[in-house]
C-alpha cells in the first residue's frame, strides 16, 4: 500500500459580507436657516406691501363707499353703500360695451403680437449671423423706446394731414388716402392702437421664443424630417410642444398687459377718448377723474382687477398641467 503523497486542496475561506454603510445621521435643521429665505425676501415684501398694499386696500374701500368731490375735499364724510357701486356698474349697458371692447382689443393684440413673434423668431434661426445681430438691435431698440415716444410716432405715421402712411399709400394705383382720418371711427382707430401695441410687444416675444428655440434639440428635427414630416410637421410635432410652457407665458402676460393698455389710447386721443375707444382702463380713469365719481371708478378698476385674476387662475392651471406631464 503506497503512501498518499498528495496534498489536500486550500479551502478558501468564507467569505464574509461587507459590513452596512454607516447610517448618516441626517443633520438637524437649524430654525436660523429655516428663517434665512424669509430673512432675505423681507425688503422685496415690504417694498411690495407699500407700494401695492395701501394702493389695493384703499381701492376695494372705496368701491365699497360713496366717494366724489364733496368727500375728497372734506365737506362730507365718506358714506357706506355696499355693492351699490358695483350693482350701478354691472347694470349699465356701457360698461359691457366697454368690457367686450376691451376684450376683443386684447385678443387681437394677443394673437397678432404672438403669430408676428413666432414668424419673425423662426425667421432670425435661417438668417446669417450679422443679419440676426442687427435685427436683434433693432428689436431691443424699439423695445426700449419709451412708450409715449412710440404714441406720438404713430400719431404723425397716421396724421390726417401730414401722415407718411397716407402720403405713401396714396401712391399706389386706386388708392386714393389723401387727407384720410384713420379715427373718424373706432374700429379704425383701435386698430391703429393695437398696431401701436403689438409693434411695441412683438420685441419680447421675438427675444423668448428665440431662446427658447435654440433649446429644440436639432435631432428630433432631423429625425422627423427622415419620417416625412415637412416643416409644418416639424413645427407642429416637434418645435410646438417644447415651446409650450414658453408661449403659455408669454400669452399670459400678454393678455395681462393688452388688458391694461392705457397711456396709448390716452395719448392717441389727446386725453379726451371718445366713447367707441373707451377701454376697462380709460373708462376707470374717466369716472373717477372726468366725473369725479371715485367710488365708481375704484369699483370698475377692482372688477377689471378680478378679470385679470381669472386669467392668471387659467395660467397657473395650464402651467401645473404641464409640469404633470413632464
Amino acid at each position: 500500500m503506497s503512501a498518499d503523497t498528495t496534498t489536500p486542496a486550500k479551502v478558501p475561506p468564507p467569505r464574509q459580507a461587507p459590513p452596512p454603510p454607516p447610517v448618516a445621521k441626517r443633520p438637524s435643521r437649524d430654525r436660523s436657516s429655516a428663517g434665512t429665505p424669509w430673512l432675505l425676501l423681507a425688503p422685496c415684501l415690504l417694498i411690495l406691501a407699500l407700494v401695492m398694499g395701501y394702493p389695493l386696500v384703499r381701492l376695494v374701500t372705496l368701491s365699497f363707499q360713496k366717494f366724489g368731490q364733496s368727500q375728497l375735499w372734506g365737506f362730507q364724510p365718506a358714506e357706506s353703500v355696499g355693492f351699490d357701486n358695483f350693482a350701478g356698474v354691472l347694470g349699465d349697458g356701457e360698461f359691457w360695451a366697454v368690457v367686450v371692447r376691451t376684450i376683443v382689443f386684447a385678443a387681437g393684440c394677443v394673437i397678432f403680437t404672438m403669430v408676428a413673434g413666432m414668424l419673425i423668431a423662426l425667421l432670425l434661426q435661417r438668417v446669417s449671423g450679422w443679419v440676426k445681430t442687427l435685427v436683434n438691435i433693432a428689436l431691443v431698440a424699439s423695445w426700449g423706446m419709451p412708450i409715449i415716444v412710440a404714441t406720438t410716432v404713430f400719431k404723425w405715421l397716421f396724421d390726417a394731414d401730414y401722415g407718411i402712411l397716407n402720403a405713401i399709400l396714396s401712391k399706389l394705383p386706386g388708392v386714393d388716402l389723401v387727407g384720410h382720418n384713420w379715427f373718424a371711427s373706432g374700429p379704425q382707430g383701435l386698430a391703429v392702437i393695437m398696431l401701436l401695441v403689438v409693434w411695441g410687444a412683438v420685441p419680447f416675444v421675438v427675444i423668448t421664443l428665440s431662446a427658447g428655440l435654440t433649446q429644440v434639440p436639432a435631432e428630433l428635427e432631423e429625425a422627423a424630417r427622415l419620417d416625412g414630416a415637412g416643416a409644418w410637421g416639424v413645427f407642429r410635432y416637434v418645435t410646438l410642444p417644447i415651446l409650450k410652457p414658453i408661449i403659455v407665458m408669454l400669452t399670459t402676460l400678454s393678455v395681462i398687459w393688452d388688458m391694461g393698455v392705457f397711456p396709448q389710447v390716452f395719448v392717441m386721443r389727446n386725453g379726451h377718448p371718445e366713447a367707441e375707444f373707451q377701454l376697462l382702463t380709460t373708462y376707470s380713469y374717466d369716472r373717477a377723474f372726468v366725473v369725479n365719481d371715485y367710488a365708481q371708478g375704484s369699483a370698475i378698476a377692482l372688477l377689471t382687477v378680478l378679470l385679470l385674476l381669472g386669467v392668471v387662475a387659467v395660467y397657473m392651471r395650464q402651467m401645473l398641467k404641464i409640469g404633470e406631464v413632464e
